[in-house]
C-alpha cells in the first residue's frame, strides 16, 4: 500500500471534510417552522380571536382596521411594532399587571395562549 506523503495528507483530509460538507443535508428553513407548528399544542386563530373579543374588545382594536375605544391600549395589529408577541406568553401565564390603567388582571392557560398570540400574529401590520 503506497504511503501518503507528509505534505499530501492535510490536502486530503481538507478535500475529505469539504467533500463531506456538500454532501450533507442542508437546512430546511420550512422544516424548522413546520416543527415549531408541530408543537402538542396546536394553536386555533379563530379561537384567539373569541378572547380577544371576550376579554379585549372593549379597550383594544382587535381587528386589522379601527381605533382602539380607550385611547391608552394599543391596537393589538401593532403590538409587533412594539415587542415581539412571543414576549407576551409569560406575562399571560402569569397574569397580566400592567398595560393601560383600566385593565383588568387575567390568567390564561396554555391552550388559551397559543390561541391568542397565533391570532395576535395574523393581524400584524408591517412596521412603517
Amino acid at each position: 500500500m503506497p504511503r501518503l506523503r507528509a505534505t499530501r495528507l492535510p490536502s486530503l483530509i481538507a478535500l475529505s471534510l469539504l467533500l463531506a460538507g456538500c454532501s450533507a443535508t442542508q437546512p430546511n428553513p420550512q422544516a424548522a417552522s413546520a416543527a415549531f407548528i408541530d408543537t402538542p399544542i396546536r394553536a386555533n386563530i379563530q379561537e384567539g380571536l373569541s378572547i380577544a373579543e371576550t376579554y379585549c374588545a372593549a379597550c383594544h382594536a382587535i381587528g386589522r382596521t379601527g381605533n382602539s375605544t380607550n385611547s391608552s391600549a394599543p391596537e393589538f395589529r401593532t403590538l409587533a411594532t412594539r415587542y415581539p408577541i412571543r414576549d407576551l406568553e409569560e406575562a399571560l401565564a402569569e397574569g397580566i399587571l400592567v398595560g393601560h390603567p383600566a385593565m383588568p388582571e387575567f390568567v390564561m392557560d396554555a391552550q388559551q395562549i397559543e390561541d391568542f398570540l397565533a391570532y395576535l400574529h395574523s393581524i400584524q401590520t408591517e412596521a412603517k
